[in-house]
């Protein structure tokens, strides 16, 4: 009986890698980009709404080059991880203190920022405010961007994609190893939340959360193919005490274990989170726990 193993939400037989071995072979003088495509291409590895599923077929790769599998060609350029921050310009803004009550800023705007000037505002505020800064985005994600009516930035969120395990939201779900694997993108995670420094307005990040989650299943569903139907979040402990999730009616089902997916070895220790999740409808449970599409 042939083995299998699990990789990228796929499952790979020995024949499936020697596929991949052979197109190398044969084709030393493709590229990591070409070699994915032409994977994709040939599994029909398309997402919900037809396109070649391209960052996940090059995680895939790398994934199995990690564990001695296969061995790919050489890279052509740096990684993108290399270039963070070289080329990048801030966005000039309005930074002066901003101390009112959240009804004289109504109405509040909130649009997605995933290109254009807005993008760049984005990125300007979060490099420049945010604890962790920017990182280059990988796979599926939605950016926002809050502003009074009058245009000065309020309050920045990141969307995308879930952790691939965490326990307590696992047990929370209640869903099989299967069933996870199968269903894990309809959990999306809001990796990164922004209120600047010099915006003092009380229950403005809980209204802010609620807005993005109220436009969030359509914004993913247009982009995407499909809604999502759980967002997930971590706060750190010591440094956040979770007050807006809290108010924006999340409900904190445990904490992480201060492990990363790197920690091989266990011996990698990160800061324990707190892990929040927020239903976008009632009948999540059903869909993530079903075993078939």
């Amino acid at each position: 009986m042939q083995t299998t193993i699990r990789v990228q939400g796929r499952d790979l037989s020995a024949d499936d890698i020697d596929y991949i071995k052979k197109l190398i072979a044969k084709h030393p003088e493709w590229h990591r980009s070409r070699l994915s495509q032409e994977i994709c291409a040939a599994w029909n590895w398309k997402d919900e709404v037809g396109r070649a599923k391209d960052m996940a077929s090059r995680s895939m790769l790398l994934k199995l080059e990690r564990r001695g599998l296969l061995k790919l060609p050489a890279r052509r350029k740096p990684g993108a991880n290399q270039f963070r921050g070289k080329s990048f310009q801030p966005v000039p803004h309005n930074s002066s203190t901003l101390n009112t009550t959240l009804q004289t800023l109504q109405p509040v705007e909130l649009m997605c920022a995933d290109r254009g000037d807005e993008a760049h505002l984005w990125r300007t505020l979060m490099a420049q405010h945010h604890y962790l800064g920017f990182t280059t985005r990988v796979g599926q994600s939605i950016s926002y961007l809050a502003k009074t009516c009058d245009g000065r930035p309020l309050a920045c969120l990141l969307f995308g994609a879930a952790a691939w395990k965490t326990a307590a939201r696992d047990i929370f779900i209640g869903w099989k190893t299967t069933e996870r694997e199968r269903n894990i993108s309809r959990v999306i995670n809001n990796m990164r939340f922004l209120i600047p420094p010099w915006v003092q307005v009380a229950h403005l990040a809980s209204h802010v959360l609620a807005m993005a989650l109220r436009r969030l299943p359509d914004d993913w569903r247009i982009k995407y193919g499909f809604a999502p139907v759980l967002v997930e979040t971590f706060v750190e402990q010591g440094r956040f005490k979770g007050t807006c999730y809290k108010a924006a009616n999340w409900q904190r089902v445990g904490s992480t274990t201060g492990r990363t997916r790197q920690d091989r070895h266990h011996s990698i220790e990160v800061p324990i989170k707190d892990v929040y999740l927020y239903p976008l409808c009632r009948d999540f449970r059903r869909t993530l726990c079903r075993e078939e599409p």
